[in-house]
């Protein structure tokens, strides 16, 4: 079986992450989405909520799952989870030397796990979740950029 592993903070999880999912099973049996927790990063939402929301969306998708990730490499996570790549989103060029890093580190540590990189469709290059967060945080119309869930989550945290 194929396995890939599909970390990010998912901050929340946006339709360009869901095309970049989509992109991937054409390739792997199963992803398993890691949600990340970055002790660099603020959230809007807990690593619980994030991992909650994302289970919703994939609820009834037996090739995929989502686990939290907060205390070891993502690398170290693949290889224990018998996943053979790391999957990747690259929106735009200015995200390539960032991710190639992050592909070399990973490969220094376990040369036998891979890094792929999938482009989003070109209506999604420029959907992000703090793109998304913003608009919302200013009630703008968010439902074209993430699931209709997702958009209810997104609302009632900033009516809070």
């Amino acid at each position: 079986m194929k396995i890939g592993i599909y970390p990010g903070s998912f901050d929340p999880f946006t339709n360009g992450h869901n095309d970049i999912l989509s992109r991937s099973l054409k390739i792997f049996d199963k992803v398993i989405i890691a949600v990340v927790k970055n002790s660099a990063k603020n959230y809007l939402f807990s690593l619980e909520d994030r991992i909650q929301m994302v289970n919703q969306l994939f609820k009834n998708q037996e090739n995929i799952s989502c686990i939290g990730l907060d205390s070891k490499l993502t690398v170290d996570l693949a290889s224990e989870l018998n996943a053979q790549a790391i999957i990747r989103g690259l929106r735009a060029v200015s995200d390539f030397e960032y991710e190639f890093q992050i592909a070399s580190i990973n490969r220094s540590q376990n040369p036998e796990i891979e890094s792929v990189f999938f482009t989003p469709d070109e209506k999604l290059t420029f959907i992000s979740s703090s793109m998304v967060k913003e608009l919302a945080s200013y009630g703008g119309d968010i439902s074209k950029f993430v699931h209709a869930d997702i958009k209810s989550a997104l609302i009632n945290k900033f009516k809070n």
